[in-house]
C-alpha cells in the first residue's frame, strides 16, 4: 500500500470512530438526491444514537398534547389515519421496552401508553393498525408489563377489536375488499392473538395456509406476487410481500418452509443488482421514496436471519442496510419539520400517504428501522463498521439483469441495468385496477436523481398518448406482447409489440385495438433511445400524438427536436417524428414533484393534427452523463 494509501485509510479510520461516538450525520457529498455515504456509521448507532431520540421527542409530545397535537401544522388525531392508535401503540412499546426500569421517565411513560391507550380506544382502527398494536401488546407481554401498561376494562375491549374476523370472510377465509398483501396482515393478527392466549392456534395455521396458497396461485412460475388477482400489478410489494411473509414468521416463532425460502431468494435476485452507495430503494410504482427504501431493508434483513443469503451476501447487505437508515436520517428527516418529509419542499407521495398521516408514516418507518436493527444485531452485527469494500463489491455486481414476472397472454417483467455506478430499469409491468394510468407504472426507463415518474400523476412521461380526434386518449400501457431482451457488449436492446392501446379515463385498462404499437429501447453507455412504431387498423383522425420529458436538469434549451440542458445528468433530449417541440424550466409545480423532490425542466413535443393511415415512427433519445 502507498504512504498516501495509509494515510488516507487512516484519516478515514479515525472519522468512522468520530461517527461511531458521537452518532453524527455519515460522510457525504452534496447532491439533490441525498448524500453519496462512502462511509457510513453502524446501523444500531444510527437506529440508536439519531433515529430513537427523535422518535422520543415526538411520543413525549404526543402524551403532553394528546389530541391536541399538531406537526408542522397538521393536526394528527384528524381521524383520517385509520391505522394511527395502533402505530401509536407500537411507538410506545419500544419507548417503555427501552427505557431502563429506574430511569425516572420509565414510570412516565409506562403511565402514558396506559393513557393513550383509554384514550384511543373508540378510534377506528384497522388491519395494519391492528398487527402494529397487538404486536405491541405482545411486547409488553414478553417483558412482563402488559397488565402495567393497559387497563383491564382497555384490555378487554382490545381483545374484540383487534380481531382478523374484522376484515376476512370466516367461511371462506377471503378478504374483504382489500389487496392481497392483507393476508399476511390476518395471518399475523391470528397468531399474535395465539400468543397472546386470546384464541387457538388453528386460525392462524389456516390464514398462514391461506396466504402462502394465495401467493402460489398469483405468483406462478416466476415467484412473485400479483398485488391484484391477475391484472399484472407486479411493484415494490411484489418483491416485498415475501419478506413481509418471512418476517411475520419469525415473529410468530414459525418455521420458513423451503418453498417461502425460494421465493426470498427470487426477491433478494431482484434487488442485489440494484444495490448502491445512497441507500436508494424502488423507484417504480407505488409507495416508494422512504418506503422504497425499507422495503430493500426488510427483504434482506429476512434473507439474513434465515440464511439465504451467502456469508459476502449477508456483509454487504448489512452493509446497504446501514446506508438506508443512515439516508432516512440524513434525507428523509427534517429537523425544521420534525418529522419525515415525504410531502413538502417539493416532495410528493401517493395520496393514501398524504400528510395527514404524518405522525403514524414517523412512527411506522422508524419502527421498521428499529425490528431490522434487531435481527441485524441478533446476527452479530451490533455496532460493526460496514465493510469498506463495499463499493467494490458494487462495481462487480452484473451489468444487466432480467426478471420476468409473468409470461403468456401478456408479459410483464423488469430490465435493471448499471451504468458507471448508476442503477437503471425499465419495468413493464401494468398497474392494473387503479394504477394503469400513473406514470410510476408505465413501461419507461427510471433511475434515482435523472428519470422518475410522479404518484398518481398522469401526463405523456417518456411514451406517446395518442389523442384521436373524437376525445379518446390512448397510451401504450398495459398489453406488452412477445417481449425480447438481447445484449451485444454494453448495448442491451429490449423490443415487444401490443396489439392494443390502453383507452384511460377509467379504473382499470381498457383495451381498444384501434392502434397497434410496436416499441424499441436500445440502452448503452450515457445513452437511451426510444422507437415506437404504431400503426392503425383503419385510418383514424389523430388530434395529436404527444409525449414530455420532465426531467431534473437545468436551463433547457430546445431547437427544433433537440433540447440540450446546461446543468444536470441528462445533457440532451432529442426527437424524431414531432412535428414541434418546447421546453421550460419548472418552479415546483404540485403536478411534477416526485417522491424525493421537484423536476426542474420539462420538455413538450406533439404531432400535430394527423390522418393515420399509414404506420408512425416516433423516436427519442436521452444522453445522460
Amino acid at each position: 500500500m502507498t504512504t498516501h494509501a495509509c494515510t488516507s485509510a487512516r484519516r478515514q479510520g479515525l472519522v468512522m470512530a468520530l461517527l461511531i461516538a458521537v452518532g453524527q450525520p455519515s460522510i457525504a457529498f452534496a447532491d439533490a438526491r441525498g448524500p453519496v455515504l462512502n462511509a457510513v456509521a453502524p446501523m444500531n448507532q444510527t437506529v440508536h444514537k439519531r433515529l430513537q431520540p427523535e422518535l422520543e421527542k415526538l411520543l413525549n409530545t404526543l402524551l403532553v398534547e394528546q389530541r391536541d397535537m399538531t406537526l408542522d401544522g397538521t393536526k394528527v388525531f384528524s381521524g383520517d389515519d385509520k391505522f394511527l392508535p395502533g402505530k401509536v401503540a407500537i411507538g410506545l412499546a419500544y419507548l417503555v421496552i427501552d427505557t431502563p426500569r429506574d430511569d425516572p421517565r420509565f414510570a412516565t411513560y409506562l403511565a402514558g401508553f396506559k393513557r393513550i391507550a383509554d384514550l384511543t380506544i373508540d378510534d377506528t382502527n384497522d388491519t395494519w393498525g391492528m398487527y402494529y398494536y397487538i404486536q405491541a401488546l405482545r411486547m409488553l407481554q414478553q417483558t412482563g408489563l402488559l397488565e402495567q401498561a393497559v387497563s383491564p376494562e382497555t384490555l378487554a375491549r382490545l381483545k374484540v377489536k383487534l380481531d382478523w374476523r374484522r376484515f376476512v370472510r370466516t367461511d371462506d377465509l377471503t378478504l374483504i375488499n382489500l389487496p392481497n398483501n392483507y393476508y399476511g396482515v390476518a395471518f399475523s393478527v391470528a397468531r399474535l392473538r395465539y400468543q397472546l392466549g386470546w384464541e387457538d392456534a388453528s386460525a392462524s395455521e389456516a390464514l398462514l395456509e391461506r396466504t402462502l396458497d394465495h401467493y402460489r396461485k398469483y405468483s406462478g412460475d416466476y415467484g412473485f406476487a400479483d398485488e391484484t388477482d391477475g391484472e399484472g400489478r407486479f411493484d415494490r410489494y411484489s418483491v416485498l410481500l415475501i419478506g413481509e411473509i418471512a418476517h411475520r414468521l419469525i415473529e410468530a416463532e414459525m418455521p420458513a418452509s423451503a418453498e417461502v425460502k425460494t421465493w426470498l431468494r427470487k426477491s433478494i435476485d431482484l434487488m442485489l443488482p440494484r444495490l448502491n452507495m445512497r441507500g436508494e430503494g424502488f423507484e417504480y410504482g407505488r409507495s416508494i421514496g422512504a418506503y422504497g427504501e425499507t422495503a430493500f431493508l426488510e427483504v434482506l434483513t429476512a434473507a439474513a436471519k434465515l440464511d439465504v443469503l451467502t456469508a459476502e451476501e449477508k456483509t454487504m447487505a448489512y452493509a446497504f442496510s446501514s446506508r438506508v437508515s443512515a439516508r432516512h436520517m440524513d434525507f428523509w428527516f427534517d429537523p425544521a419539520m420534525g418529522s419525515v418529509n415525504l410531502w413538502e419542499h417539493g416532495r410528493r407521495t401517493d395520496a393514501y400517504r398524504g400528510k395527514h398521516r404524518i405522525l403514524g408514516e414517523n412512527l411506522s418507518l422508524a419502527r421498521q428501522h428499529f425490528y431490522t436493527n434487531a435481527v441485524w444485531n441478533e446476527l452479530g452485527f451490533t455496532d460493526r463498521v460496514p465493510d469498506p469494500g463495499y463499493a467494490a463489491w458494487l462495481d462487480k455486481l452484473p451489468k444487466r439483469t432480467l426478471t420476468w414476472f409473468a409470461r403468456g397472454e401478456h408479459d410483464r417483467l423488469v430490465v435493471t441495468l448499471r451504468d458507471r455506478g448508476r442503477v437503471i430499469s425499465l419495468p413493464v409491468i401494468s398497474g392494473g385496477r387503479g394504477q394503469h394510468e400513473n406514470s410510476p407504472y408505465y413501461p419507461v426507463p427510471f433511475s434515482p436523481g435523472m428519470l422518475s415518474g410522479v404518484a398518481d400523476g398522469q401526463f405523456p412521461q417518456l411514451l406517446p398518448m395518442v389523442k384521436l380526434e373524437e376525445g379518446a386518449l390512448l397510451a401504450p400501457l398495459a398489453y406488452a406482447r412477445d417481449v425480447k431482451v438481447t445484449t451485444k457488449g454494453l448495448a442491451t436492446t429490449v423490443v415487444y409489440r401490443q396489439d392494443q392501446m390502453d383507452r384511460l379515463g377509467e379504473a382499470a385498462p381498457i383495451a381498444d385495438d384501434r392502434l397497434s404499437i410496436q416499441t424499441t429501447y436500445a440502452f448503452g453507455p450515457g445513452r437511451i433511445t426510444r422507437t415506437d412504431v404504431i400503426s392503425a387498423q383503419t385510418p383514424l383522425s389523430v388530434a395529436s400524438i404527444d409525449l414530455d420529458f420532465a426531467g431534473f436538469s437545468q436551463a433547457p434549451t430546445t431547437e427544433g427536436g433537440k433540447t440540450r440542458f446546461k446543468r444536470g445528468d441528462v445533457t440532451k433530449f432529442a426527437t424524431k417524428g414531432f412535428k414541434s417541440c418546447r421546453s421550460r424550466p419548472l418552479a415546483d409545480e404540485e403536478t411534477y414533484r416526485t417522491p424525493t423532490g421537484a423536476m426542474t425542466s420539462l420538455v413538450q413535443c406533439s404531432t400535430g393534427p394527423i390522418r393515420l393511415a399509414n404506420p408512425v415512427t416516433l423516436s427519442w433519445t436521452l444522453n445522460y452523463k
